[in-house]
């Protein structure tokens, strides 16, 4: 099935889609045990997103807050904010969190969005196949093969809030598909409630490459990428992100003894914050893969890898990393037993042990069931510890603030998960698919802050609690060429601290709405046109303090020719403007905005 005709695809086939996140191989979408959501690349393009962060809120079973202009609080079940670090992302095989803190600097992570083929988003623990920090989800990025983007491709849009432009080029020499690509972008300043306006503009440019010899099963896939940006500041001087990549993944069909992957990658990283501090990270990473299809009523996969980190911080007077220079290694083997216990009953049990530079070896276990009702309609349940490794804002951080210190912790262990959830997803028709799934986590060890003395404190793991929480959604074909989709997220968290914490706020651990829910439609009308209308409601935020808000999208299309599209966009279209996160003194409002756009392939 190619990637290009998912447009067409009818709700039963795109049921049928294969994705990996779950299981770590191949499988139908109806038939994963677990909380996972797609996003086509179709999703996007319609969307009318036009950096990665924007299109992840497209899945219901995320929280998705735009901090400022450059900066977000993305999560999935609770616990979010500017640092989360209980999400777990992957572009392409290659894991993109900091060990800083254990979460994703997303003014970084971006992609060519048309390359995109589907994003996965797997809500819910994933340590056992993925590791530590996929406590809450897995985001999982995957770009289209080289050989579904052969030809010519640009575009080129402007409005009230950004502008950018890209430019895609993709050829083939005998077996080989290759493609290049090069985008640029520009976000203007953001506002606060009373009209001031924040010093937080942003560029960013982005380069890069990926060639595919052979085929996705018995193949080699070399890929790469490198950017630099831009964060105004208040001060004179603007902060500087820049990066490069570069991937190696190598797939072999072993007949009988199944298939293997093997992958390695280099990722090079800084960010440099005048008068703050500046961060030099290079991580190198390795894994390989072993799948065995069939020993008779068992399906295995196995498989390890190895992970070092060189991180370099030039501290500034009021906030270091102590010592300045880490040299980090994480090393793990898992191992995953898929049983048919009936023709439509599957139990997977599976661990992973993963050792981390803080606290040693730590085993990840989870099992899985699943009972296939009929073809369509899968009931499973599963259970699940995963835990949070400690980074080194945990263990090395120091802040001195005139006669106040504030330190990580030397004795900090990792955060702890046990995690129970049950789901149901049907399609009853040819016409309605839908999920439902519930789940109740209980966290202990949490991140506390923990006084030693007046003027002095220290990072503990005094918190505990539990979530629970409810995501479901669907889509119904109304028509041909109508299509209307909709999903919800309800969480309720209850966190406390244990009896000998010196803690007092709960406050830092997160800040989550207690609902949230999302309705979309896409209509292609007569005359080549498509219309596209997403409202998404997101419930107040408790501390700090952040009014629920309305936003309506608006996307309409026009294809002036076979190779040109027309868009106008139309964003936050009912309010004048409303915030998603932070302080109400300091906090960025998310204003009305429009612009155009042009897309041109050959």
């Amino acid at each position: 099935m190619r990637v290009a005709d998912l447009a067409d695809l009818s709700i039963e086939e795109l049921s049928n889609i294969q994705i990996t996140s779950v299981s770590r191989h191949a499988e139908r979408l109806s038939d994963a045990p677990a909380s996972i959501f797609v996003i086509t690349g179709e999703d996007i393009r319609r969307s009318g997103a036009t950096r990665l962060a924007e299109a992840l809120r497209l899945a219901p079973n995320l929280e998705v807050a735009r901090v400022s202009a450059s900066s977000y609080a993305i999560s999935a079940r609770g616990f979010n904010n500017t640092v989360a670090n209980k999400l777990l992302v992957l572009i392409d095989g290659r894991t993109v969190y900091t060990p800083l803190f254990s979460g994703v600097f997303w003014d970084a992570q971006d992609v060519m969005l048309e390359d995109v083929e589907r994003i996965e988003v797997f809500s819910g623990p994933g340590a056992s196949l993925w590791g530590a920090n996929a406590v809450n989800g897995v985001i999982n990025v995957i770009t289209r093969r080289a050989s579904d983007t052969q030809g010519a491709f640009a575009y080129g849009q402007a409005g009230s809030l950004d502008r950018g432009a890209g430019a895609r080029y993709g050829g083939a020499e005998g077996n080989v598909s290759y493609r290049a690509y090069g985008r640029v972008f520009d976000i203007f300043n953001t506002s606060t409630a009373n009209g001031t306006t924040q010093s937080d503009a942003w560029s960013k440019a982005q380069v890069g490459f990926r060639a595919d010899w052979g085929t996705a099963v018995n193949g080699f896939t070399l890929q790469g990428d490198g950017y630099r940006g831009s964060l105004d500041q208040v001060t004179d001087q603007n902060s500087h992100i820049s990066g490069s990549n570069l991937l190696g993944r190598w797939n072999r069909s072993l007949a009988g003894w199944g298939s293997l992957q093997v992958q390695a990658y280099v990722d090079q990283t800084e960010r440099d914050i005048p008068g703050v501090f500046a961060e030099h990270l290079n991580i190198f990473d390795f894994e390989f893969q072993h799948g065995l299809n069939s020993i008779g009523r068992h399906r295995l996969t196995w498989g390890g890898g190895y992970r070092y980190g060189y991180d370099h911080v030039s501290n500034g007077a009021v906030l270091s990393f102590l010592p300045a220079y880490q040299r980090m290694r994480w090393a793990n083997v898992f191992a995953q037993d898929e049983i048919a216990l009936k023709e439509n009953l599957q139990l997977t049990l599976g661990t992973k042990f993963e050792t981390n530079y803080y606290t040693g070896t730590e085993p990840l276990p989870s099992a899985r069931l699943a009972w296939k009702l009929r073809p369509q309609t899968l009931v499973w349940g599963a259970a699940s510890r995963a835990l949070r490794a400690p980074s080194r804002i945990d263990r090395d951080f120091f802040v001195t603030a005139g006669p106040t210190q504030f330190a990580g912790g030397p004795d900090f262990a990792s955060e702890v998960v046990e995690v129970y959830e049950i789901g149901y997803r049907d399609q009853p028709l040819p016409q309605v698919t839908y999920s439902i799934s519930v789940f109740h986590n209980i966290y202990d060890k949490l991140r506390s802050v923990e006084p030693v003395s007046a003027t002095t404190s220290v990072l503990g793991n005094k918190m505990e609690g539990t979530g629970d929480g409810l995501e479901a959604w669907g889509s119904y074909q109304a028509a041909r060429n109508w299509r209307l989709s909709a999903g919800v997220f309800f969480l309720r968290q209850r966190l406390s601290f244990k009896s000998d914490s010196g803690d007092s706020s709960v406050s830092a651990a997160g800040n989550d709405p207690a609902h949230q829910w999302l309705l979309r439609s896409s209509l292609d009308l007569p005359n080549r046109t498509q219309l596209d209308i997403a409202v998404r409601r997101v419930g107040a935020l408790p501390n700090p303090s952040v009014p629920a808000y309305t936003a309506v999208d608006v996307r309409y299309a026009w294809q002036l020719l076979r190779e040109l599209e027309f868009a106008l966009v139309g964003q936050n279209l009912f309010a004048s403007s409303h915030a998603e996160f932070g302080n109400a003194a300091t906090r960025s409002e998310m204003a009305r905005g429009a612009y155009a756009k042009l897309r041109w392939t050959y």
